[in-house]
């Protein structure tokens, strides 16, 4: 496992400094492990931490009043969470792990620290939160103006992306990781209706599915089928400070 993931994520943006990436270890010198299931974090509680995903998959959601649960974002490793712990005394989310994970929990001076000391590394964070502010975005579209197949399509995309990020062997064939439920729960549908997509996905030559593989058939047609824009690509970064 990297010394931080956190950094190599930053590094798929730039070329991070020794200097920086030592500044990035620190926040990974511990390590919390955590059971498929279990919440990291519950909506109104305390929010004094701040953590990286070190290992494993998680998720982000809100349980509304009705019952139901909305999945608001898949994490994986060397995303931060809790962020909204900066600006908030209590969680206004919950964060569970879809699968076994460790993740590295530091407090909130720590990154005032590197925030002073590292001020590129300060808006690297803020191109990160925009990128996700936009995968946001563009979920919220999704959900209120596109058709089902659409937004199975458009998570299926998604998740490849993301697992290429720490994979990059990973092309078109790839482990989904989640239920139908889970998905259904990211994209407002029932678990059968997303199970109902799935088939017309393989009926369209789409996709193909075997013992939870995903294999994309038709990449440029999915796209075309979701919507979907890959928020980690045509970024200007031309902005930010140099390595102080």
């Amino acid at each position: 496992m990297p010394a931080s993931c956190f950094a190599e994520r930053l590094s798929d943006l730039i070329a991070l400094s020794p200097a920086e990436r030592a500044a990035l270890d620190k926040l990974e010198e511990r390590e919390r492990h955590l059971k498929r299931g279990a919440i990291l974090l519950r909506e109104n509680d305390p929010a004094a931490e701040m953590f990286v995903l070190r290992q494993g998959t998680m998720m982000s959601y809100v349980l509304l009043d009705n019952g139901s649960r909305q999945i608001l974002r898949f994490l994986f490793p060397g995303d931060l969470l809790a962020t909204s712990s900066l600006v908030y005394q209590d969680a206004p989310e919950n964060i569970a792990a879809l699968t076994d994970c460790i993740v590295a929990p530091f407090e909130k001076t720590a990154l005032s620290r590197l925030v002073v000391d590292h001020p590129r590394l300060a808006a690297l964070m803020v191109v990160y939160n925009q990128i996700e502010r936009m995968m946001l975005t563009d979920r919220l579209a999704a959900l209120g103006r596109t058709p089902a197949k659409a937004r199975v399509a458009a998570i299926l995309l998604e998740m490849r992306n993301r697992r290429r990020l720490s994979d990059p062997t990973i092309d078109g064939r790839f482990t989904l990781g989640l239920t139908q439920e889970e998905i259904g729960d990211a994209t407002g549908l029932t678990s059968v209706h997303v199970n109902r997509m799935f088939r017309q996905l393989e009926d369209d030559r789409l996709i193909a599915r075997e013992n939870g593989r995903v294999t994309i058939l038709d990449e440029r047609a999915l796209v075309r089928t979701a919507n979907f824009v890959d928020r980690y690509r045509n970024l200007d970064l031309s902005w930010l400070p140099p390595e102080r």
